[in-house]
């Protein structure tokens, strides 16, 4: 169920789900139809989520498609018109470059560049951000990037959770406890959830579940016993903090939001919809 506390509540759900099609329709009748609750602090937070996850998936198949390899952090690449090469592999914005430039370059000519999955990830995230809230505001926010192992601006916000169900957006991790010592980059994969059991993980491709189990299987130490599996838990970005800055009719800053203290609860049984004040 979706649970909302938001003063200036003057929607349905069946209108929300009328301004969405595709996967940010099916994401939001999931949660509806969820035993799990789901809860925001406004029904703007609710329609940017739907809009961010559904670019984070986007993006995810957009950076498999652009040609970019995997690369270990010794052999990590980029293009030196945008970033500079760190000592550890790592790839520092230019002061002179503009940031949603040099990410979007990341994805136009992604034959220059060459990275492991955790920064495959946070490209993934920042590239998810600029298709949701503009060039403008996204340069404003992220002005100085490193992308290295995982590293982020804190303004993502990004966060480790536990949960029993996992969405389209959502970032979950393979670990690969037997992994051969000699390889350590394949100690474990991050990957991007897509639907339909299909995740987007760097280096391996876009593939099932069960497929990335079997690629990473393949990447053990000699007589290793342990197989390869998905980690309980998934990554999300602040979806309430990054909402203050979209441009969609009705947002709301979340730094001057006020509740009224009523609480909205939305829920979903067959085709029918309930919403309880």
């Amino acid at each position: 169920m979706i649970q909302i506390a938001d003063a200036l509540l003057d929607s349905s759900m069946v209108e929300l789900e009328a301004s969405f099609s595709g996967l940010k329709r099916r994401i939001l009748e999931h949660m509806a139809a969820s035993p799990i609750p789901y809860r925001y602090p406004s029904l703007s937070v609710v329609r940017f989520e739907m809009k961010l996850r559904s670019h984070i998936v986007e993006a995810a198949k957009k950076l498999n498609e652009s040609g970019a390899d995997f690369a270990t952090f010794e052999e990590s690449r980029c293009n030196p018109r945008y970033w500079i090469l760190t000592e550890k592999g790592g790839f520092r914005l230019r002061e002179n470059a503009e940031p949603a430039e040099a990410m979007e370059d990341i994805f136009k000519n992604g034959r220059s560049y060459g990275f492991e999955c955790a920064t495959a990830i946070v490209i993934v995230y920042y590239k998810a951000i600029i298709d949701s809230i503009g060039r403008q505001k996204f340069n404003r926010l992220f002005s100085s990037i490193l992308l290295y192992d995982g590293v982020y601006d804190e303004d993502l916000g990004l966060k480790w959770y536990k949960t029993e169900e996992y969405l389209p957006g959502d970032v979950l991790y393979f670990k690969n406890p037997d992994h051969n010592p000699e390889t350590p980059e394949w100690q474990g994969e991050n990957v991007v959830l897509l639907e339909d059991n299909r995740y987007f993980a760097h280096g391996i491709g876009i593939k099932t579940g069960e497929q990335i189990i079997a690629a990473l299987n393949k990447k053990r130490k000699p007589g290793a016993t342990v197989s390869a599996y998905l980690q309980e838990g998934a990554a999300r970005p602040d979806f309430a903090y990054l909402a203050q800055y979209d441009d969609q009719e009705g947002a709301v800053s979340i730094r001057n939001h006020r509740a009224s203290g009523n609480r909205f609860i939305i829920a979903r049984i067959g085709s029918a919809t309930y919403i309880k004040a």
